[in-house]
């Protein structure tokens, strides 16, 4: 979903892109995620009605973190570029921090605007 651009150094010259590790899962345990072979223990499902049902149920529940997540990028984005705040970031600042392209950034903060305005959370997902 993001738009991603290269990595600038604090003078704003272009530097190696930073490569983001992704976020731990809370529900799995450490020594079953250092093996690369398992994957929420699906690899133990020998049912395949099982695994497709178990599988189907992973794959919402991660589109639905990756959609909050969203939210809430865009929502931090929108805060920053608040105007009544006083260290308030321009959407190329935004961007760049983010690794997005400053278009993206400005959709993303109206987007957060949105968001707020109504309360957090995007109403077709309010449930």
């Amino acid at each position: 979903m993001s738009e991603p651009r290269p990595a600038h150094d604090q003078r704003g010259t272009a530097s190696a892109p930073r490569r983001l590790k992704p976020a731990p899962l809370l529900f799995e345990p450490p020594e079953a995620a250092s093996d690369p072979e398992h994957f929420f223990d699906l690899e133990s499902i020998e049912d395949p009605h099982t695994l497709l049902t178990r599988s189907t149920e992973l794959t919402l529940a991660f589109r639905a973190a990756a959609d909050r997540a969203t939210e809430f990028q865009a929502m931090a984005a929108a805060q920053l570029a608040d105007p009544r705040r006083f260290d308030r970031l321009t959407t190329d600042v935004i961007a760049e921090r983010a690794g997005w392209t400053e278009d993206y950034a400005k959709k993303m903060v109206e987007f957060g605007r949105g968001l707020m305005r109504d309360g957090g959370t995007r109403p077709d997902l309010a449930e």
